[in-house]
């Protein structure tokens, strides 16, 4: 019985809390966009020629996933900024509400 009170004790996020995770992630998308503009630079800067058509196929799809998931982490870490904010904004306007229920 102890740990169901335990868990209906615990306290709710604030707007602070969501505040402050939205701008980390904003920080993170945006080091992770300028990572994203140097790998495209570098890997289109350097060319590799290889003779095996197998060894360029392989190059070719290695710069492929490493663009991707660059811009994958950019994204992501965007979007999840983007609904902590949206979140905050909720939570400041609809405190009256979620206190009441």
């Amino acid at each position: 019985m102890s740990d169901s009170n335990k868990a209906s004790a615990k306290p709710r996020k604030g707007p602070l809390s969501f505040f402050s995770g939205s701008v980390t992630s904003l920080v993170l998308a945006w080091l992770s966009f300028g990572l994203s503009k140097k790998v495209v630079i570098y890997l289109s800067t350097h060319s590799s020629n290889f003779s095996s058509t197998t060894a360029q196929n392989i190059a070719s799809a290695m710069k492929t996933l490493f663009i991707g998931m660059c811009f994958l982490a950019t994204f992501s870490f965007a979007f999840i900024g983007i609904g902590l904010f949206l979140v905050f904004l909720r939570s400041l306007f609809m405190k009256d509400k979620l206190d009441a229920a």
